[in-house]
């Protein structure tokens, strides 16, 4: 059963509000991941690390024009858009569930992913460093 849209609102609108797209159906997964070009997706959750960690690191990112992104940054709500976080999860069949975490693709191709268990043990400078220094790796103009 799906956490309640109330309560998990003020979740979503923390990345929505930063331009995060949200994918809450499987047709919404499918269409952006079979688009070409560099993906990230959050799976956000309810949980104080998402709370703590990620959603601030993602903000961090989204918020400072001086660091490269990648084509589209998108999310899912782990507990609440359950079809379509089952639907990403295929993206990923080889990596157990783990929200929050956080996975960049370049043309469909899963590049670097960040588990539960390394947000949760650091900080969103941490976590936002080291997505800014993947995205310096694999974003080309």
């Amino acid at each position: 059963m799906p956490y309640s849209p109330l309560l998990i609102k003020p979740f979503k609108d923390e990345l929505i509000d930063v331009g995060v797209k949200e994918m809450v159906t499987p047709e919404d997964v499918d269409k952006i991941m079979d688009q070409s070009g560099t993906t990230l997706v959050v799976i956000n959750s309810v949980c104080g690390c998402a709370a703590g960690m990620a959603r601030p690191a993602i903000r961090k990112i989204m918020e400072d024009d001086s660091i490269k992104k990648p084509d589209r940054i998108v999310t899912v709500f782990a507990g609440q858009d359950l079809d379509a976080t089952a639907r990403f999860r295929n993206y990923i069949a080889d990596i157990p569930p783990s929200s929050p975490s956080i996975a960049l693709f370049k043309d469909k191709e899963l590049i670097y992913f960040i588990p539960k268990h390394r947000i949760e043990s650091r900080d969103a400078n941490a976590i936002a460093n080291d997505l800014t220094s993947v995205f310096e790796e694999y974003l080309v103009d």
